[in-house]
C-alpha cells in the first residue's frame, strides 16, 4: 500500500494533481465549463421569453381582442400575428430555446451532474410539449385565419375558433414556463457543484 502512494505521490505535476491522490475513494469533482454555463444560461433566458409571450396572449391579447367587434378583432390578430414572425421571436426564442435546451443537455451528458440531466431532460421534454401544440393547434389556426383575406369579418373570426386557441395557448404556456422552471432550477444546482 505504501508503494502505491508513493508512486501516486511521484506522479504530482506530470497530469495528477495533489487532490487526486489524496482522495482515494471520490469521484473527481468537475470542472466548471463556461460553455455549459452560458449555453443553460441563455437556454434559460430565451424559454422565459417564450414562455412570457404566450403567458401574454392568454392573459392580455386574447381578452382584450374578445371585447372588440369581428373587423377589428381580424385585423388586429392578422396585425399581431404577422409582426411575431420575425427573426427575432421565431428565430432566437421559438427556434432558439429549443436547440439551447438540446445544445446544454448535450454539454452536460459527461459531466457527472445526474440531477441536472434530469431538470434538462424534463425541460426538453416540456418544450418540446410547446412545439407540438404550436404546430398541431395554434398554427393551423393562425393559417385559417391569415387565409380568410376577403372573407366576412364574422365568418373569418369563426375560422380561428378562439376558445380553442386561447386553451391551447395558455397549455403551451403552461408547459413552456415548466420548461422554464426546470430550467432556472438546472442552474441553481449546476452552480452548486
Amino acid at each position: 500500500m505504501e508503494w502505491r502512494l508513493t508512486a501516486m505521490d511521484d506522479r504530482i505535476g506530470t497530469g495528477f494533481d495533489e487532490d487526486m491522490t489524496n482522495a482515494p475513494h471520490t469521484l473527481a469533482r468537475p470542472t466548471r465549463q463556461p460553455l455549459r454555463t452560458g449555453v443553460l444560461f441563455l437556454a434559460t433566458l430565451t424559454t422565459g421569453l417564450t414562455a412570457g409571450v404566450y403567458a401574454d396572449w392568454s392573459s392580455t391579447i386574447m381578452p382584450g381582442l374578445g371585447e372588440v367587434d369581428d373587423r377589428t378583432f381580424v385585423a388586429a390578430f392578422q396585425s399581431l400575428d404577422a409582426a411575431i414572425m420575425n427573426p427575432l421571436f421565431m428565430g432566437v426564442e421559438f427556434t432558439g430555446s429549443l436547440l439551447l435546451i438540446a445544445l446544454a443537455l448535450v454539454l452536460h451528458l459527461r459531466s457527472g451532474q445526474r440531477a441536472v440531466l434530469v431538470w434538462l431532460s424534463v425541460a426538453l421534454a416540456a418544450y418540446l410539449v410547446s412545439v407540438v401544440i404550436t404546430m398541431g393547434v395554434n398554427e393551423p389556426l393562425n393559417q385559417q385565419l391569415r387565409s380568410a383575406v376577403d372573407t366576412d369579418p364574422a365568418a373569418a373570426r369563426a375560422l380561428l375558433d378562439e376558445a380553442r386557441w386561447t386553451a391551447w395557448n395558455t397549455m403551451r404556456a403552461s408547459v413552456t414556463l415548466t420548461a422554464f422552471g426546470g430550467l432556472a432550477w438546472t442552474l441553481v444546482i449546476h452552480r452548486r457543484r
